[in-house]
């Protein structure tokens, strides 16, 4: 297996430029950029950009670039309302089954519209403290209605095989856990970071775990990322995808399906398609829920139904998630001359995914 190669990982906006990502006239305004977030594209990314094409999708994800200095009313540093639901550094509490645990505050790549863009990277805090890990894992313990952890950041698998198997202990000791996800975007970043040793260390007896890989076009699961996805899945870890709805990447049908063909192929079942979060900087990035609405619409009916991700958007302010995928079911008022008694059902228009309107149950 090839070993990971990070080392070649670009974060300076003067490599990008030599690297013929942007160019030179770009560079006072991406160091600007780069000042307050960070930047990083792995070698496994790179080769998956087409320089030639200045609206390249992967290139979009990565690349840095001036709109990201303007921010837009609305916009948040925490976008989502993590901080209000963690009582203890590390943990958010938001549903009561489950909890986030951020281990870490680094990734193999950054996503030009991350929702937590103002608390990773260079300059900010890795890593949790010995000391506040303990306590985190202490206030899973003592609340036992938490049946799942999600471990997050940053990437829980930037650390290392041997951190990882000791967390993964410590979690599936705890008797009320029993689930384990990790989100991550390794297998799709640096591919072979996910070697036996990594795989054999997210196994552990207690709890199951699962992993939500988070890719956005269907370019990035390349030969490698898909070579990756199958020895977690080989290995017995379910897989589950996430995305963002990004403009200019993937806020087209044929794109979309592409995506979640992809997904399907790699035996990885589409769980989120994410609106975009109204982090600072990222406006050029989002597309409007109207569109995102419609999007489903096409997706309905065109691709399996393993294909079929709920579309949701984190409610500003830490509400949580609601689903926002569009209605194909409308009540209809019985009519006077409805020969069905009062007891009958109600009946409903239903929208097919052509825009058709049916009644149900049919008329007779």
């Amino acid at each position: 297996m090839t070993k990971t190669n990070l080392a070649r990982t670009l974060r300076e906006p003067a490599e990008l430029v030599a690297e013929q990502l942007a160019p030179a006239t770009a560079l006072p305004t991406l160091e600007r950029v780069a000042a307050r977030y960070a930047v990083a594209i792995t070698p496994a990314l790179i080769e998956l950009i087409d320089k030639s094409d200045p609206d390249d999708p992967i290139a979009r994800q990565f690349v840095p670039t001036a709109a990201e200095l303007e921010m837009q009313p609305g916009e948040s540093a925490d976008p989502i309302g993590d901080h209000p639901h963690s009582p203890v550094s590390g943990i958010v509490h938001r549903y009561p089954d489950r909890v986030l645990f951020k281990l870490v505050h680094v990734c193999a790549v950054y996503c030009r519209f991350c929702f937590r863009r103002e608390m990773v990277g260079p300059g900010k805090e890795n890593a949790l403290s010995d000391g506040a890990y303990r306590a985190a894992i202490d206030y899973i313990r003592s609340h036992s209605e938490i049946w799942e952890v999600i471990l997050t950041g940053g990437d829980p698998l930037m650390l290392s095989p041997r951190r990882i198997s000791e967390i993964m202990a410590d979690l599936a000791g705890i008797d009320h856990v029993k689930i384990i996800r990790l989100h991550t975007r390794v297998p799709v970043a640096d591919p072979a970071r996910i070697s036996d040793e990594m795989v054999a260390a997210l196994k552990v007896e207690g709890a199951t775990t699962w992993v939500a890989l988070h890719a956005n076009h269907a370019r990035e699961l390349a030969g490698p990322a898909r070579d990756a996805c199958a020895r977690l899945v080989d290995a017995g870890i379910p897989m589950v995808s996430q995305s963002v709805l990004l403009r200019g990447v993937n806020d087209n049908v044929a794109a979309l399906s592409d995506l979640m063909r992809a997904f399907v192929e790699c035996r990885i079942k589409p769980y989120y398609l994410h609106h975009g979060d109204l982090a600072p900087g990222t406006a050029h990035l989002r597309t409007t829920l109207a569109d995102g609405q419609e999007l489903m619409r096409q997706l309905r009916g065109r691709v399996s139904g393993l294909c079929q991700p709920d579309y949701v958007i984190d409610i500003p302010g830490g509400a949580g998630k609601s689903p926002v995928g569009p209605n194909y079911v409308l009540a209809v008022q019985n009519t006077a001359g409805d020969a069905r008694d009062a007891d009958s059902e109600t009946r409903y228009r239903i929208v097919d995914y052509c825009g058709d309107v049916h009644l149900y149950p049919p008329e007779t």
